[in-house]
Protein backbone atom coordinates (compact mmCIF):
# COMPACT_ATOMS: atom_id res chain seq x y z
CA UNK A 1 0.00 0.00 0.00
CA UNK A 2 1.20 3.35 -0.84
CA UNK A 3 2.34 5.34 1.93
CA UNK A 4 0.39 8.27 1.59
CA UNK A 5 -2.63 6.23 1.46
CA UNK A 6 -1.60 4.28 4.23
CA UNK A 7 -1.35 7.79 6.22
CA UNK A 8 -4.74 8.82 5.18
CA UNK A 9 -6.31 5.69 6.10
CA UNK A 10 -4.31 5.66 9.47
CA UNK A 11 -5.24 9.68 9.94
CA UNK A 12 -9.54 8.48 9.17
CA UNK A 13 -9.56 5.52 11.76
CA UNK A 14 -7.54 7.97 14.64
CA UNK A 15 -10.77 10.39 14.01
CA UNK A 16 -13.19 8.39 14.43
CA UNK A 17 -14.74 7.80 17.69
CA UNK A 18 -13.61 4.83 20.03
CA UNK A 19 -16.89 3.67 20.23
CA UNK A 20 -17.48 3.56 16.19
CA UNK A 21 -13.86 1.59 15.93
CA UNK A 22 -15.47 -0.68 19.02
CA UNK A 23 -18.93 -1.19 17.15
CA UNK A 24 -17.34 -1.78 13.69
CA UNK A 25 -15.34 -4.89 14.85
CA UNK A 26 -18.54 -6.30 15.72
CA UNK A 27 -19.16 -8.68 13.07
CA UNK A 28 -22.84 -9.27 14.44
CA UNK A 29 -23.49 -5.98 14.97
CA UNK A 30 -22.34 -4.32 11.31
CA UNK A 31 -24.81 -7.72 10.24
CA UNK A 32 -27.84 -5.83 11.65
CA UNK A 33 -27.29 -2.69 10.25
CA UNK A 34 -27.31 -3.71 6.76
CA UNK A 35 -30.69 -5.69 7.38
CA UNK A 36 -31.92 -2.65 9.09
CA UNK A 37 -30.50 -0.85 6.14
CA UNK A 38 -32.24 -3.23 3.70
CA UNK A 39 -35.51 -2.88 5.60
CA UNK A 40 -35.42 1.01 5.77
CA UNK A 41 -34.60 0.67 1.53
CA UNK A 42 -37.50 -1.36 1.28
CA UNK A 43 -39.83 0.41 3.21
CA UNK A 44 -38.72 3.44 1.45
CA UNK A 45 -38.76 2.17 -2.24
CA UNK A 46 -41.91 0.03 -2.04
CA UNK A 47 -43.42 1.78 -4.66
CA UNK A 48 -41.01 1.27 -7.08
CA UNK A 49 -39.48 -2.18 -6.55
CA UNK A 50 -42.92 -3.70 -6.02
CA UNK A 51 -43.44 -6.67 -8.57
CA UNK A 52 -47.01 -5.83 -9.09
CA UNK A 53 -49.57 -3.19 -7.00
CA UNK A 54 -50.21 -4.33 -3.89
CA UNK A 55 -53.78 -3.95 -3.66
CA UNK A 56 -54.45 -5.25 -6.89
CA UNK A 57 -57.24 -8.32 -6.84
CA UNK A 58 -56.24 -11.22 -9.81
CA UNK A 59 -59.51 -13.55 -8.48
CA UNK A 60 -57.64 -16.07 -11.00
CA UNK A 61 -55.29 -16.58 -8.88
CA UNK A 62 -56.38 -16.65 -5.85
CA UNK A 63 -54.16 -18.54 -2.79
CA UNK A 64 -51.44 -19.36 -5.28
CA UNK A 65 -48.65 -20.71 -4.05
CA UNK A 66 -44.56 -19.08 -4.23
CA UNK A 67 -44.27 -19.75 -7.72
CA UNK A 68 -41.98 -17.55 -10.43
CA UNK A 69 -45.10 -15.27 -11.18
CA UNK A 70 -45.36 -14.78 -7.58
CA UNK A 71 -42.59 -15.32 -5.79
CA UNK A 72 -44.40 -15.19 -2.24
CA UNK A 73 -47.79 -16.26 -3.60
CA UNK A 74 -51.17 -14.79 -3.72
CA UNK A 75 -53.69 -13.94 -1.07
CA UNK A 76 -57.34 -15.00 -0.70
CA UNK A 77 -57.77 -11.91 -3.33
CA UNK A 78 -55.08 -12.82 -6.00
CA UNK A 79 -53.01 -9.74 -4.37
CA UNK A 80 -49.33 -10.18 -4.59
CA UNK A 81 -47.55 -11.00 -1.31
CA UNK A 82 -44.19 -9.71 -1.47
CA UNK A 83 -45.44 -6.50 -3.18
CA UNK A 84 -48.14 -6.56 0.61
CA UNK A 85 -44.81 -7.50 2.25
CA UNK A 86 -42.94 -4.82 0.76
CA UNK A 87 -45.62 -2.07 1.76
CA UNK A 88 -46.21 -4.16 5.08
CA UNK A 89 -42.35 -2.98 5.68
CA UNK A 90 -43.52 0.59 5.02
CA UNK A 91 -46.21 1.07 7.24
CA UNK A 92 -44.56 -1.11 9.99
CA UNK A 93 -41.79 0.43 10.54
CA UNK A 94 -42.84 3.96 10.11
CA UNK A 95 -45.42 3.67 13.07
CA UNK A 96 -42.35 1.92 15.18
CA UNK A 97 -40.05 4.25 14.41
CA UNK A 98 -42.30 7.42 14.77
CA UNK A 99 -43.83 6.02 18.05
CA UNK A 100 -40.49 5.38 19.37
CA UNK A 101 -39.05 8.54 18.55
CA UNK A 102 -42.38 10.40 20.18
CA UNK A 103 -41.60 8.60 23.52
CA UNK A 104 -37.81 8.97 23.52
CA UNK A 105 -38.48 12.66 23.42
CA UNK A 106 -41.36 12.93 25.72
CA UNK A 107 -39.67 10.92 27.88
CA UNK A 108 -36.21 11.99 27.81
CA UNK A 109 -37.77 15.35 28.76
CA UNK A 110 -40.09 14.38 31.95
CA UNK A 111 -36.87 12.47 32.96
CA UNK A 112 -34.21 15.39 33.10
CA UNK A 113 -36.69 17.86 34.37
CA UNK A 114 -37.64 15.33 37.19
CA UNK A 115 -34.19 14.99 38.01
CA UNK A 116 -32.80 17.68 37.39
CA UNK A 117 -35.83 19.73 39.77
CA UNK A 118 -36.25 17.44 42.06
CA UNK A 119 -38.49 17.81 44.79
CA UNK A 120 -42.70 17.33 44.04
CA UNK A 121 -42.21 17.90 40.16
CA UNK A 122 -39.45 14.60 40.39
CA UNK A 123 -41.90 12.93 42.49
CA UNK A 124 -44.92 13.95 40.44
CA UNK A 125 -43.53 12.37 37.80
CA UNK A 126 -42.37 9.15 38.32
CA UNK A 127 -45.71 8.32 40.14
CA UNK A 128 -46.92 9.19 36.93
CA UNK A 129 -44.47 6.89 35.14
CA UNK A 130 -45.20 3.94 37.79
CA UNK A 131 -49.03 4.28 37.00
CA UNK A 132 -48.55 3.32 33.23
CA UNK A 133 -45.75 0.63 34.51
CA UNK A 134 -48.50 -0.92 36.39
CA UNK A 135 -50.44 -2.08 33.36
CA UNK A 136 -49.14 -5.26 31.34
CA UNK A 137 -48.52 -3.18 28.15
CA UNK A 138 -50.31 -5.37 25.68
CA UNK A 139 -53.74 -4.29 28.06
CA UNK A 140 -52.76 -0.83 28.11
CA UNK A 141 -52.22 -0.63 24.46
CA UNK A 142 -55.43 -3.18 23.63
CA UNK A 143 -57.65 -0.97 25.97
CA UNK A 144 -56.02 2.76 24.65
CA UNK A 145 -56.34 1.48 21.25
CA UNK A 146 -60.42 0.66 21.83
CA UNK A 147 -61.07 3.92 23.40
CA UNK A 148 -59.31 6.15 20.42
CA UNK A 149 -60.30 3.51 17.59
CA UNK A 150 -57.83 1.87 15.24
CA UNK A 151 -55.72 4.11 13.08
CA UNK A 152 -52.01 4.74 12.03
CA UNK A 153 -51.43 7.75 14.02
CA UNK A 154 -53.52 6.38 16.90
CA UNK A 155 -51.05 3.38 17.09
CA UNK A 156 -47.75 5.76 17.01
CA UNK A 157 -49.21 7.66 20.06
CA UNK A 158 -49.85 4.39 21.50
CA UNK A 159 -46.47 3.07 21.16
CA UNK A 160 -45.16 6.50 22.43
CA UNK A 161 -47.38 6.31 25.63
CA UNK A 162 -45.83 2.60 26.16
CA UNK A 163 -42.24 4.03 25.94
CA UNK A 164 -41.96 7.20 27.90
CA UNK A 165 -41.92 5.62 31.28
CA UNK A 166 -38.72 3.68 30.34
CA UNK A 167 -37.20 6.74 28.89
CA UNK A 168 -38.02 9.16 31.73
CA UNK A 169 -36.39 6.51 34.65
CA UNK A 170 -33.55 6.14 32.37
CA UNK A 171 -32.63 9.53 31.96
CA UNK A 172 -33.94 11.01 35.39
CA UNK A 173 -30.99 8.32 36.64
CA UNK A 174 -28.45 9.62 34.41
CA UNK A 175 -29.23 13.06 34.81
CA UNK A 176 -28.75 12.96 38.69
CA UNK A 177 -25.42 10.76 38.12
CA UNK A 178 -24.25 13.51 35.70
CA UNK A 179 -25.80 16.54 38.32
CA UNK A 180 -23.05 16.29 41.03
CA UNK A 181 -19.61 15.96 38.00
CA UNK A 182 -17.24 18.69 38.26
CA UNK A 183 -18.44 20.30 34.87
CA UNK A 184 -22.06 20.98 36.17
CA UNK A 185 -20.89 22.40 39.21
CA UNK A 186 -17.83 24.59 37.42
CA UNK A 187 -21.41 26.00 35.23
CA UNK A 188 -23.02 26.91 37.95
CA UNK A 189 -20.13 28.76 39.99
CA UNK A 190 -19.17 30.60 36.32
CA UNK A 191 -23.07 31.78 36.81
CA UNK A 192 -24.43 30.01 33.70
CA UNK A 193 -28.06 29.56 33.51
CA UNK A 194 -30.12 26.38 34.46
CA UNK A 195 -31.72 25.80 31.28
CA UNK A 196 -28.16 26.29 29.56
CA UNK A 197 -26.48 23.69 31.78
CA UNK A 198 -29.78 21.18 31.23
CA UNK A 199 -29.97 21.54 27.75
CA UNK A 200 -25.71 22.51 27.26
CA UNK A 201 -24.26 20.20 29.57
CA UNK A 202 -26.08 17.72 31.13
CA UNK A 203 -28.29 16.29 28.56
CA UNK A 204 -25.77 15.64 25.93
CA UNK A 205 -23.43 13.63 28.38
CA UNK A 206 -26.36 11.33 28.93
CA UNK A 207 -27.37 10.10 25.35
CA UNK A 208 -25.51 7.23 25.22
CA UNK A 209 -27.71 5.27 27.27
CA UNK A 210 -30.35 6.33 25.44
CA UNK A 211 -29.46 5.94 22.39
CA UNK A 212 -28.76 2.57 23.42
CA UNK A 213 -32.65 2.02 24.95
CA UNK A 214 -33.88 3.74 21.53
CA UNK A 215 -32.21 1.14 19.65
CA UNK A 216 -33.63 -2.28 22.07
CA UNK A 217 -37.20 -0.39 22.27
CA UNK A 218 -37.63 -0.24 18.63
CA UNK A 219 -38.02 -4.09 17.99
CA UNK A 220 -40.98 -3.82 20.84
CA UNK A 221 -42.26 -1.07 18.99
CA UNK A 222 -42.77 -3.19 15.56
CA UNK A 223 -43.91 -5.97 17.63
CA UNK A 224 -46.58 -4.35 19.75
CA UNK A 225 -47.76 -2.79 15.63
CA UNK A 226 -47.97 -6.32 14.98
CA UNK A 227 -49.58 -7.43 17.90
CA UNK A 228 -52.31 -4.72 17.75
CA UNK A 229 -52.74 -5.23 13.66
CA UNK A 230 -53.19 -8.54 14.23
CA UNK A 231 -56.42 -8.04 16.51
CA UNK A 232 -57.72 -5.82 14.18
CA UNK A 233 -57.18 -2.71 16.63
CA UNK A 234 -54.19 -1.32 14.62
CA UNK A 235 -53.32 -0.44 11.39
CA UNK A 236 -56.73 -1.02 9.41
CA UNK A 237 -57.17 -3.06 5.35
CA UNK A 238 -56.65 -2.33 3.02
CA UNK A 239 -53.29 -0.81 3.94
CA UNK A 240 -51.35 -3.42 4.77
CA UNK A 241 -49.09 -3.87 7.63
CA UNK A 242 -46.69 -6.91 8.78
CA UNK A 243 -49.35 -7.34 11.88
CA UNK A 244 -52.62 -7.36 9.71
CA UNK A 245 -50.84 -9.17 6.97
CA UNK A 246 -50.60 -12.00 9.25
CA UNK A 247 -53.96 -12.16 10.31
CA UNK A 248 -55.40 -11.79 7.41
CA UNK A 249 -53.44 -15.27 6.58
CA UNK A 250 -54.50 -16.86 9.91
CA UNK A 251 -57.95 -17.90 8.48
CA UNK A 252 -55.73 -20.30 5.77
CA UNK A 253 -53.34 -20.95 7.44
CA UNK A 254 -53.56 -24.90 6.82
CA UNK A 255 -54.53 -23.98 3.01
CA UNK A 256 -51.88 -21.39 1.78
CA UNK A 257 -49.50 -21.00 5.20
CA UNK A 258 -47.43 -18.59 3.50
CA UNK A 259 -50.12 -15.68 3.95
CA UNK A 260 -48.48 -15.89 7.64
CA UNK A 261 -44.90 -17.47 7.34
CA UNK A 262 -43.75 -14.52 5.19
CA UNK A 263 -44.80 -11.90 7.16
CA UNK A 264 -43.50 -13.58 9.97
CA UNK A 265 -40.18 -13.82 8.62
CA UNK A 266 -40.21 -10.37 8.04
CA UNK A 267 -41.03 -9.50 11.43
CA UNK A 268 -38.56 -11.93 12.94
CA UNK A 269 -35.48 -10.54 10.94
CA UNK A 270 -36.69 -7.00 11.66
CA UNK A 271 -36.70 -7.38 15.17
CA UNK A 272 -33.65 -9.47 15.19
CA UNK A 273 -31.79 -6.84 13.25
CA UNK A 274 -32.60 -3.90 15.67
CA UNK A 275 -31.88 -6.18 18.95
CA UNK A 276 -28.28 -7.11 17.37
CA UNK A 277 -27.57 -3.35 16.78
CA UNK A 278 -28.86 -2.53 20.32
CA UNK A 279 -26.40 -5.08 21.86
CA UNK A 280 -23.74 -3.79 19.46
CA UNK A 281 -24.34 -0.31 20.69
CA UNK A 282 -24.58 -1.24 24.08
CA UNK A 283 -21.10 -3.16 23.90
CA UNK A 284 -19.39 -0.48 21.96
CA UNK A 285 -20.30 2.61 24.03
CA UNK A 286 -19.31 0.84 27.43
CA UNK A 287 -16.28 1.41 28.59
CA UNK A 288 -16.09 -0.34 31.81
CA UNK A 289 -14.43 -3.49 30.13
CA UNK A 290 -11.40 -1.96 29.45
CA UNK A 291 -11.95 -1.26 25.92
CA UNK A 292 -9.88 1.23 24.16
Amino acid sequence: MPLGLAVRRAASLAARPAWVRRFARNRLGLLGAFGIAVFLAVGILAPYIEPRPYAEFDLAHRLVGPSTAHLLGTDQFGRDQLSRILYGARISLTVALAGTSIGTVVGMLLGALAGYIGGWVDEAVMRAMDIVLAFPQIVLAIAVAALLGPSIINVIWIIGLLIVPQFARVTRGSVIAVMGLEYVTAARTVGQHERAILFGHVLPNVLGPLVVLASLTIPNAIITEAALSFLGVGVQLPTPSWGNLLSGGNTFLLQAPWLTIFPGIAITLAVLSFNVVGDGLRDALDTSGGHE
